[in-house]
């Protein structure tokens, strides 16, 4: 039987851990800052044990990187950010592929009373609220698959570009994507195979260029002050 106190030690590791993942995920640590131990434990109010824990977790995770001393924010780099999105289009691919033949109609009709109710959110919605729920669409396809290590792979793949899928989704606006969206659903309803992958891959696929622009844009929402960044960058 688990202690009250090591369940409290569990919760509270947990807490610090998802706390330090989503700095990580929005750059709240800038790619290259070395991260203390000590210092993040004391702007946490935690003791050192559940911060060193959490950055050894997300080290595991891809996130941070060791340096001297402690740890740093992995740099934003297009080849790392390229192999990220080749990945997911390889685990996605993967999801439709076994979605095809394992999708129950009770499953698509809930996509599509998704994708209906996703339709109604307005444009001004926060660009990180618009990508959960670009998010929940894809992990739709993944539940579909019934194989719980595709999602979760995919589940981790979304964390660690989701920073640049915010930038991007400021680009490319949401209709787009709404569009493809029921044009994926659609085709995988129809069970056609070729096309529900093709237009997947189209969908969720970024070009080096595209990956290039991303990157140059995160960086300037990272470190130009809010009132000096690009209309592009505006949250």
């Amino acid at each position: 039987m688990t202690s009250p106190i090591a369940k409290v030690r569990r919760e509270r590791g947990s807490s610090v851990y998802a706390m330090l993942r989503d700095m990580a995920i929005a750059y709240q640590f800038k790619p290259g800052e070395r991260l203390s131990e000590i210092e993040l434990a004391e702007r946490l109010g935690v003791s050192r044990t559940p911060v060193r824990e959490a950055l050894t977790r997300l080290v595991t995770e891809g996130f941070l990187q060791t340096a001297t001393r402690g740890y740093m924010r992995r740099p934003l780099e297009v080849q790392e950010t390229l192999d990220l999105y080749e990945a997911r289009v390889a685990i996605e691919r993967e999801c439709l592929r076994l979605a095809l033949e394992r999708a129950t109609d009770a499953q698509l009709q809930e996509a599509r009373v998704y994708l209906e109710e996703s339709r109604t959110v307005a444009g001004s919605t926060p660009v990180q609220q618009l990508v959960e729920l670009d998010e929940g669409f894809h992990l739709r396809i993944a539940d579909m698959a019934g194989n719980s290590e595709l999602r979760r792979m995919l589940v981790s793949l979304n964390e660690r570009i989701r920073f640049i899928r915010w930038i991007d989704m400021e680009n490319v606006g949401r209709d787009s994507t709404q569009h493809e969206h029921q044009e994926i659903l659609q085709a995988l309803t129809a069970r056609d195979a070729a096309l529900s992958e093709r237009l997947l891959s189209g969908h969720i696929a970024l070009r080096r260029d595209q990956i290039v622009d991303a990157i140059a844009r995160g960086l300037a929402r990272i470190y130009l002050p809010q009132e000096q960044a690009p209309a592009t960058a505006a949250p």
